[in-house]
């Protein structure tokens, strides 16, 4: 059960991992598009920096809405007997309809960091236009 139990943990890990990167990621993409934007004023490089904005959103509530799955699992998982362990890392025999992809995407870990970055690129966008 112990091994059984290691492996969801990696999993989770691996998962938390890659929405940490995912975070970094929108952060660097977005402030260099709108450094560009301030730079040439231009509104495409403006409109551009949504695109990073909203698929590393979509990805990352994606990413959480796994672990959390795997979170369930682990707790099923732990709650077995040791015979009946099997190794099965499908999530789906764990009660997972407790958690939805939309859940995870309106989270207030994402929205507390997707929500400022969004607002940033609206901030700069409305400036660029506005000294156009």
């Amino acid at each position: 059960m112990q091994a059984h139990l290691e492996m969801i943990q990696g999993v989770i890990n691996r998962l938390s991992q890659n929405s940490f990167l995912l975070k970094g990621w929108t952060v660097v993409l977005v402030s260099a598009l709108l450094a560009l934007a301030a730079r040439d004023s231009s509104p495409a490089f403006v409109y551009l920096a949504y695109l990073p904005c909203v698929a590393f959103w979509c990805l990352d509530a994606y990413y959480l809405w796994q672990e959390r799955r795997f979170r369930v699992l682990y707790d099923f998982v732990r709650l077995l007997p040791e015979e009946d362990v099997d190794f099965s890392m499908d999530a789906e025999q764990a009660d997972v309809s407790t958690t939805t992809w939309s859940s995870a995407f309106t989270s207030k870990t994402e929205l507390a960091f997707y929500g400022p970055v969004l607002a940033s690129v609206v901030v700069v966008m409305i400036v660029v236009l506005l000294n156009r």
